[in-house]
């Protein structure tokens, strides 16, 4: 004969409601937890406990009728609002609609109700003693350590996606630029029309929402299409055009010797000034919006010989410039540069100018008292038209050459 657990009022107990009740101490947080904070963090990891924004809107109604700011402590969690009360705090829900919604919380183990003899929700008090009847919020502060996990893997799969979507939009870049490039010096070839083909589909693709599988498999595509377009330039011809820009890049450095000089000054100075770097940034727009910036004319072989202290941090292979703009992102945080130094950044320089910067600064890191406070200066000069990474990068080779 099968046993269903009853209340002391006669009314069935489910098994969702013994789940709560039996759940171990030790998962209970050991400190009162802001109820609006936990609200949010469940809004962000809502698909993990099967939620839906419509049963997230009915929990926020009951957490305002609950008094205090922080569950936890010594207070008990219970509220009892009527139906009425609650479809009134909620702008005129149907009774129906919130019922519908206050029974998927209990099920996905985020309510639990404490029924009254006669079903309704009111609180009794004898002297000191008080027993209320209504709707538990103890199961879901319980449950604020797995919604903060939860809340974090989240994030971290955001952060995943919008990386990898830089990546690729960075190699879709790349891969234009090649097929431009490409044709300069082998005209007629059908690989460029495949380039430029794959790089208007990509741009297309990524107006979309795409997810980590499908990122990833552009990004598979991309760096086949790259290697191929890299090794059929990388040939003699290519190598005395790359001669030739170096011998350019040292002219300009040569002729523009004051802009040069001015960068100690902002590390000794300028830099130091600042005040520190905070750590919030916007979030980065999920659509591509268009981009005129130009690959960097200083060839990019030119940049990883004169910053070879990239290779001891990051340990790919760089052959293009979505592969040195990864290895800057990696890199980034460990230097103490903020996100939204790193994202102003890319904005006035574009990324692949500011990934260049980023490198070479870590070449000079022991120099330099303010990394983020000395990137925002030089972004500041970029976005008046003051400053080209070329000098910089030639500055290093020449200290190399020197030594």
């Amino acid at each position: 004969m099968d046993y269903t657990p009853i209340s002391p009022f006669m009314r069935p107990i489910s098994h969702a409601h013994l789940r709560v009740v039996e759940r171990p101490e030790a998962s209970v947080p050991g400190r009162p937890v802001n109820k609006w904070e936990l609200l949010r963090e469940l809004s962000k990891a809502q698909a993990a406990f099967g939620v839906s924004e419509r049963d997230l809107t009915v929990l926020q109604g009951l957490l305002s009728f609950f008094p205090d700011d922080a569950l936890g402590g010594n207070t008990e969690m219970v509220v009892f609002p009527s139906n009425k009360a609650i479809c009134e705090r909620l702008n005129g829900m149907p009774c129906s609609t919130m019922r519908r919604h206050l029974a998927r919380l209990v099920e996905a183990r985020l309510l639990m109700r404490r029924d009254s003899p006669n079903g309704k929700r009111y609180v009794r008090k004898r002297g000191e003693d008080r027993v209320a009847f209504g709707f538990d919020l103890s199961p879901l502060y319980c449950r604020a350590e797995d919604i903060a996990r939860a809340a974090e893997a989240v994030r971290e799969a955001e952060d995943r996606v919008r990386r990898l979507r830089e990546v690729v939009s960075l190699m879709r870049r790349d891969l234009a630029a090649l097929a431009e490039f490409g044709e300069e010096i082998q005209p007629g070839l059908g690989l460029w029309d495949q380039l430029r083909d794959k790089a208007a589909l990509t741009a297309r693709a990524l107006r979309r929402k795409l997810s980590l599988e499908d990122l990833s498999a552009f990004r598979t595509e991309l760096e086949t299409l790259l290697d191929q377009a890299r090794n059929v330039i990388d040939g003699p011809e290519t190598e005395e055009m790359n001669t030739n820009d170096a011998q350019c890049e040292r002219h300009h450095h040569n002729s523009n010797k004051e802009s040069i000089d001015l960068e100690p000054a902002l590390e000794k100075g300028g830099a130091a000034g600042r005040a520190p770097d905070d750590d919030t940034g916007e979030p980065v727009a999920d659509l591509e919006e268009p981009d005129t910036r130009r690959v960097p004319k200083i060839p990019l072989h030119l940049v990883i010989a004169g910053c070879p202290s990239l290779k001891t941090f990051y340990q790919g292979d760089i052959r293009h410039w979505h592969q040195l703009f990864d290895a800057a992102c990696h890199v980034r945080p460990a230097m103490g540069i903020s996100v939204s130094a790193w994202e102003e950044a890319q904005r006035c320089m574009g990324p692949e100018q500011a990934s260049i910067v980023v490198v070479a600064m870590l070449e000079r890191f022991s120099d330099i008292r303010s990394p983020g406070g000395y990137l925002r200066a030089l972004t500041s000069k970029a976005a008046a038209g003051e400053f080209s990474c070329g000098p910089m990068v030639m500055a290093l080779i020449g200290r190399r050459s020197a030594a």
